[in-house]
């Protein structure tokens, strides 16, 4: 196979309030990404329009994404972070993946199943075909390695699907034009250890949603230490002490996932944590929390704060990461309209 060089790309979409979830369970190993390899991250705005947003909070989730990013620890001059409207070849190399794609593989997308339910005849031709897009995003970088968690296995196994069927349904023409037997990479997911699952902090069954009706569910990434520590101390328990082993988690959702917030804070594990706290009482272990999400998370909130009171600075760094990402993409647009045959070119 034709070696490629290793890069990983990563998107977020601008969807408003991010939490402790998109955290820990994101924006946390993508700081850590960035240390060990060559990384894109993308705010897909693009992504964000397969149902219908409002125009001025896609406008502001996109530069609180961006605000995130930053915030938490992402080098933008190092790396390259920007918002994927902004780079037009992520569209134009869609059209080309449905047109390599077959309908029956994007009937099979569990998520197109999900979002749409049952009116389904009522859902946008985008949201059905945007596992497409997904595909192009990674692959117009020529990306080696995505980050995944198990939501979006099904959607990396479609990206390889559509690589692997450009590569064969052109390879004639990709040999004749010198890019070796492969073009397009086939995406490997780049696997970091077990993701963190935040739950809600008022049912424990249930993951931490931005949706959730009730603000003291969630632990937003703009909130001040006061409200870290109120929320967490307002957090729902049961009555028993932690267990002093971690099958004694089980059946307990709550003493689970605040011990597991504890964990993924102290970069140590669940056992860790229950051999330091087993046996004690929440009230004894909830200020612990507090305290340790306090001093994780408000410099995160009060960053976030500072670069959103200025949006032309964030503007700039879209920009920067845009044009960046842009050199890459139209070299990779410009192989796809020649091994395709399109006559001409920018």
């Amino acid at each position: 196979m034709k070696a490629f060089k290793p890069r990983v790309f990563s998107g977020v979409q601008p969807t408003g309030n991010l939490h402790l979830g998109n955290y820990l369970g994101a924006i946390a190993r993508f700081v850590e990404m960035q240390n060990s390899h060559d990384c894109i991250y993308c705010v897909v705005d693009m992504h964000a329009i397969t149902v219908w947003q409002d125009p001025k909070e896609l406008a502001r989730n996109t530069r609180e994404v961006t605000a995130a990013f930053i915030a938490a620890g992402i080098d933008p001059g190092k790396h390259i972070v920007f918002n994927q409207s902004q780079v037009h070849e992520h569209a134009e190399l869609a059209w080309v993946f449905n047109c390599v794609a077959r309908m029956g593989w994007l009937s099979r997308m569990t998520q197109f199943k999900e979002k749409a339910g049952k009116d389904r005849e009522n859902a946008s031709v985008g949201l059905f075909a945007y596992p497409s897009l997904m595909a192009a995003d990674i692959l117009l970088y020529l990306a080696t390695h995505v980050p995944v968690g198990d939501d979006q296995k099904q959607h990396l196994e479609l990206t390889r699907d559509i690589a692997q069927k450009f590569n064969n349904d052109f390879a004639e023409s990709i040999a004749a034009h010198g890019y070796g037997e492969a073009f397009f990479p086939e995406t490997e997911p780049l696997i970091q250890g077990p993701a963190t699952r935040v739950m809600s902090l008022r049912e424990g069954t249930k993951k931490m949603s931005k949706s959730d009706a009730s603000d003291y569910s969630r632990i937003n990434l703009t909130d001040d230490a006061d409200m870290i520590a109120l929320k967490l101390r307002k957090a729902k328990t049961d009555p028993e002490p932690l267990p002093s082993e971690i099958a004694g988690l089980k059946g307990r959702a709550e003493a689970d996932n605040l011990i597991g917030i504890y964990a993924a804070l102290a970069g140590t594990t669940k056992e860790a944590v229950i051999a330091e706290f087993g046996g004690s009482q929440f009230s004894a272990f909830k200020p612990k929390l507090a305290d340790l999400a306090v001093e994780r998370l408000a410099p995160i909130a009060g960053e976030m704060r500072r670069l959103l009171a200025d949006p032309a600075h964030i503007d700039a760094i879209l920009k920067d990461g845009a044009e960046r990402a842009s050199a890459i993409a139209a070299e990779t647009m410009k192989g796809v309209r020649e091994v395709v045959g399109f006559v001409g070119g920018r």
